[in-house]
């Protein structure tokens, strides 16, 4: 007898800080049969700066912290409005919640957000902390979305290469006979979208205009490029402050124009140089990055195969990674694998997520 469908909301919130995304699909955890609506919800400027803050502070922070605690409980009522927003009602909730800290290598990783208290609000049950037991098994806890786009390319031509530039920037390569293969590759916007809140007071760089007038300092873009974390293999994970001393000597004395060159060529380049076992045949690119057009003309220059946004596949990909967290809702609720070991380095296909249920 066929596994039935439930309908699942998503809800993401990424490393550029910028809003949670919330998407509705009806899945069985293997195949998605239906898409819904998909909202968006921009945080206010103080949520914002406060959740910038604790990047900062989480190092040190514990998690009783009352400005943790405090900033937990206004991040977790935006994630509701959102799911109201979405005006559909759902059998689950995927909450990833919003990451302030990721150390695999201490295994550790940290997603903020009160299940408890957002499956109050909606009614609705809610899996949560989906990276933990990947972590706790010695994987690196991302990327997380390869399965998803895994079942969502299930149609086309392999090898294919998905790339998401959020924050941090990851890649998928799916390979012609089933292979999944998937890393960090280095910083997407983060670094670029904190530049152009110093020097032109704006949340990013607008189609990458700032990038695009200046110059890249192939000096400085080297010794970016020398970091040890480039010559790892696959899987391989980053937090998004980890190259954070090293940009700032290496953009030290720049114009605000040629930083950002240099910045939006070191994120393409690591991209194109990301581990895999064979070239694509394709390039489809989701995240906020796919709107900066600097960015996508550097990876088209460098990449000698079509680069395309995820649009050209019919996927939605402002939506992309809430529909995956929807996804990875249901998997979790059957105990289906959420990594792999070509995925995070975990030593088996592996399951996680908790369920919180509704208490009224």
């Amino acid at each position: 007898m066929p596994t039935p469908a439930l309908r699942a909301i998503g809800l993401m919130s990424g490393t550029s800080l910028d809003g949670v995304d919330a998407a509705w699909i009806e899945t069985d955890g293997e195949r998605i049969t239906h898409f819904g609506p998909t909202v968006m919800l921009r945080y206010e400027e103080d949520l914002r700066a406060d959740l910038r803050r604790l990047l900062d502070l989480a190092p040190a922070l514990t998690a009783d912290d009352p400005f943790l605690k405090q900033v937990e409980e206004r991040l977790t009522r935006d994630h509701a409005i959102a799911v109201s927003m979405v005006g559909r009602s759902a059998d689950v909730i995927g909450f990833h919640g919003q990451t302030i800290l990721h150390a695999p290598e201490a295994h550790r990783t940290w997603q903020i957000g009160d299940a408890a208290l957002l499956a109050h609000i909606a009614r609705i049950p809610v899996v949560h902390d989906f990276r933990s037991a990947d972590v706790a098994a010695g994987g690196q806890g991302a990327p997380f979305a390869p399965l998803f786009h895994a079942a969502m390319a299930a149609a086309l031509p392999k090898p294919l290469l998905v790339v998401n530039i959020g924050g941090v920037a990851n890649i998928t390569w799916l390979g012609p006979s089933g292979e999944i293969i998937a890393c960090d590759t280095g910083p997407g916007n983060g670094p670029l979208d904190d530049l152009a809140q110093k020097h032109l007071a704006q949340p990013y760089d607008k189609d990458g205009a700032l990038a695009a007038s200046g110059r890249v300092d192939e000096a400085r873009l080297a010794t970016l490029l020398a970091h040890p974390y480039f010559a790892r293999p696959a899987p391989k994970s980053l937090d998004r402050l980890t190259f954070s001393s090293l940009i700032a000597q290496a953009i030290d004395g720049l114009t605000p124009a040629d930083a950002a060159a240099t910045l939006a060529a070191f994120s393409a380049t690591a991209i194109v140089r990301a581990p895999v076992p064979a070239p694509p045949l394709r390039v489809l690119v989701a995240g906020g990055g796919r709107h900066n057009k600097h960015l996508m003309n550097l990876l088209a220059e460098q990449f000698p195969v079509p680069v395309q946004p995820v649009e050209a596949a019919g996927w939605n990909g402002d939506a992309l990674e809430a529909q995956c967290f929807a996804y990875l809702a249901v998997r979790s609720l059957r105990g289906l694998p959420l990594s792999l070991p070509s995925t995070t380095g975990v030593p088996e296909p592996l399951t996680g997520g908790r369920l919180q249920r509704v208490v009224l």
